[in-house]
């Protein structure tokens, strides 16, 4: 009688051993899924590379973005290169669909009305290298220009729009439908829309809301 005790006890050991490593296995499972699923239509972990959004960003900080976003003006956004395949870029976004863009002695305006960009203050104080094509000038230093002006002028975007997109942008010197024009906090050395052209909203990955690492530079936007 003791025996059959015993042996049923460790069944029932048996059992509740095996009962709780399936759920373990169950639940880290779940989680795994969870986090695959999170970062494949909520979240995107994305690393910063070159020099572009310095001093906002620097090369090699972590950051995470939302997708499916609703995007402002002034938002910080990761997005497929139109000029290189596999490549992302972090920049941000200047002119809406449907603003004039105008830049006239370092100050941008959009629609006609001065738009303050407070987030240049920290590159204002950092100055460019007697290397540099803009030497002494601050990070923040943004040449003149209109979008008229570049869908005349620019090399780039002669070889990436039709003639006749480009002699809409030149008439109306809107941001066209569907797309935005970005920028980098950095300038004198961003490649952004002013050489690579308008960025499609289909080529928007997510918006930046945290930076992760490295962790003395954690911070939420």
């Amino acid at each position: 009688m003791a025996e059959n005790n015993k042996r049923r006890q460790s069944q029932k050991d048996e059992e509740s051993g095996w009962k709780f490593w399936l759920q373990t296995i169950a639940l880290t499972i779940a989680i795994y899924a969870v986090f695959f699923l999170g970062f494949k239509f909520v979240l995107s972990n994305d690393r910063v590379s070159g020099p572009s959004m310095q001093p906002t960003f620097e090369n090699g900080d972590k950051v995470i973005a939302t997708r499916h976003s609703k995007l402002s003006r002034g938002d910080v956004i990761v997005l497929k290169a139109p000029d290189e395949a596999n490549t992302f870029y972090i920049k941000r976004i200047i002119g809406l669909p449907g603003d004039t863009v105008v830049s006239k002695n370092n100050k941008i305006y959009i629609n006609g009305k001065l738009y303050k960009e407070d987030f240049l203050d920290a590159g204002k104080k950092v100055k460019e290298p007697d290397t540099s094509l803009y030497a002494g000038k601050p990070y923040s230093y943004t040449y003149n220009f209109t979008l008229s002006y570049l869908a005349k002028n620019s090399p780039e975007w002669q070889q990436r729009y039709s003639s006749s997109y480009l002699n809409k942008v030149k008439k109306t010197n809107k941001v066209p439908a569907g797309t935005y024009f970005v920028m980098g906090d950095h300038r004198t050395v961003s490649k952004d829309s002013r050489i690579i052209g308008f960025i499609d909203k289909k080529s928007v990955i997510g918006e930046v809301k945290w930076r992760y690492w490295p962790l003395t530079r954690w911070t939420v936007f």
